[in-house]
């Protein structure tokens, strides 16, 4: 019998689509993977913005993580936002009792607008007990900032932060250039596994549908290292497709904000 390679999302709902875990599934099936979840909170969003949010009781993300994994198990894991400690504890506690060590953690802790998304205590505790059961991290430069405590304003930084992140907390580290003002888009892997460093470039789309593109990259990056690719291989497969997401989507009208990236850019356009 055939076997799916299989990746669970542990994240928030995105009721327009873009992302959250709907970005994750079609992510990870894009990428060739069976995406099983576990939603963490309700959210009603569209293009323009959010407009509600309803936790799920920790209890619940538990059952359905355990529901997944008795059953059906993984391959890989990707975590998105865990909005308080109780989740961030929760999931950690599952994961090293289930013993899974493919684990991406995309560490949402930024909004646009650059309003903390979740609070001090929370920010604690994924770098106290998840990044030490973490195989690879996906900040932008803002949430960067907040983890090493420094300022970041040029590419220089961003490698040198993201090699000493990686050494501080023993994980590899996908630092996101897309902050900066330059006129192409620079990401930076700092590979712990082998100590290397390597940078990514894309030229820089001209567009407003890039609602999701963290969480695109994140499930990406799990989806390639569940199939078997090495961190380096997976870091430059997941920026490929996100890249090739954002340039389709370009040309799509969805909403009146910012709309999403076309996940399915490879099947149809």
């Amino acid at each position: 019998m055939k076997r799916y390679t299989r990746v669970l999302t542990i994240a928030g709902s995105d009721s327009g689509g873009g992302a959250g875990i709907q970005a994750d599934i079609k992510t990870i099936s894009a990428c060739g993977c069976f995406g099983t979840s576990a939603i963490t909170a309700l959210t009603a969003q569209n293009t323009l913005g959010v407009t509600d949010i309803h936790p799920v009781p920790v209890q619940t993300i538990e059952a359905q993580i355990r529901a997944v994994l008795d059953d059906i198990g993984t391959d890989a894991v990707k975590l998105g936002m865990l909005h308080s400690v109780e989740v961030i504890e929760c999931v950690a506690n599952l994961l090293v009792e289930y013993q899974i060590s493919n684990i991406v953690l995309d560490p949402v802790m930024v909004a646009t607008s650059g309003d903390k998304l979740i609070q001090d205590e929370a920010i604690a505790a994924l770098q106290e007990t998840l990044f030490p059961i973490v195989r690879l991290i996906t900040p932008n430069i803002p949430e960067a900032e907040i983890i090493s405590g420094k300022t970041i304003t040029d590419k220089v930084q961003l490698g040198e932060t993201a090699e000493q992140l990686a050494r501080r907390f023993h994980l590899s580290v996908l630092a996101k250039g897309g902050h900066l003002d330059d006129e192409h888009l620079e990401d930076i892997l700092y590979d712990y596994e082998l100590s290397q460093s390597q940078s990514f470039t894309n030229r820089r789309v001209a567009t407003r549908n890039t609602h999701g593109t963290g969480c695109t990259l994140s499930s990406a990056l799990a989806s390639f290292l569940a199939r078997g690719y090495s961190i380096a291989e997976s870091a430059d497969k997941a920026i490929s497709y996100v890249a090739t997401a954002i340039d389709t989507g370009a040309g799509y009208r969805f909403g009146e904000g910012h709309g999403p990236v076309h996940h399915f850019h490879a099947f149809w356009k």
